[in-house]
């Protein structure tokens, strides 16, 4: 199995939503797949430029735990990013941007805080979401527009998860590291009150 690199966002149920929106602004201008329109759970609507399970018919989640979702997303260019597209992909377009994909998602509703696991397709794009700091920003940017509680860097495999945004503000810490020993310890900072551990469910192919 290949590495599976990804950025969780930990949002209250109700900014779920926030948080679609500020991906879809995040696609490619040009629209190439059919609009996608989600019901999510508490009835809010959404229609992205994206596609579930790779088909664009609407999707009911109202009775469902988890969403789907592919995605290409578009980053300022860094030097990581330009050096993946010479091998991998497209370039930069007019605005400085290069467009990335397959980055795939799921929002998990049954946890009291709901994640948004955005990761890499590909061992290359997953080395990729650890060496760019343009991709790293994007992702704690969102975090912090959409209201989002914490956004970590999972890489999946057992190794610390890396902090990158708490309680709205930016950081470097990590899980298990010296100021969170462990999941419960970040997640007693949370500001709502009686999350659990629980709340971060570990992720990867067999927990979609």
């Amino acid at each position: 199995m290949g590495l599976i690199y990804g950025y969780d966002i930990y949002v209250r149920p109700r900014k779920v939503a926030g948080v679609l929106v500020r991906l879809a602004e995040l696609a490619p201008p040009e629209r190439t797949v059919p609009p996608l329109e989600i019901t999510l759970p508490g009835s809010d609507r959404v229609v992205l430029p994206f596609t579930s399970n790779f088909a664009s018919d609407p999707v009911d989640c109202s009775a469902s735990s988890t969403l789907e979702l592919d995605m290409s997303l578009m980053f300022d260019a860094d030097e990581a990013l330009r050096e993946y597209a010479r091998t991998a992909g497209p370039g930069q377009d007019a605005a400085g941007r290069i467009p990335i994909g397959y980055v795939y998602a799921t929002i998990r509703f049954a946890s009291l805080m709901h994640p948004v696991e955005c990761w890499a397709a590909t061992s290359a794009m997953s080395r990729l979401f650890a060496r760019s700091a343009g991709i790293r920003k994007a992702f704690t940017d969102l975090t912090a527009d959409s209201g989002g509680v914490c956004c970590l860097f999972d890489t999946g495999d057992g190794a610390p998860e890396q902090v990158c945004w708490l309680n709205g503000e930016p950081t470097q810490e990590t899980v298990p590291g010296p100021r969170f020993p462990d999941r419960g310890a970040l997640v007693a900072t949370w500001p709502d009150p009686g999350e659990q551990t629980s709340a971060l469910p570990l992720r990867g192919p067999g927990t979609a």
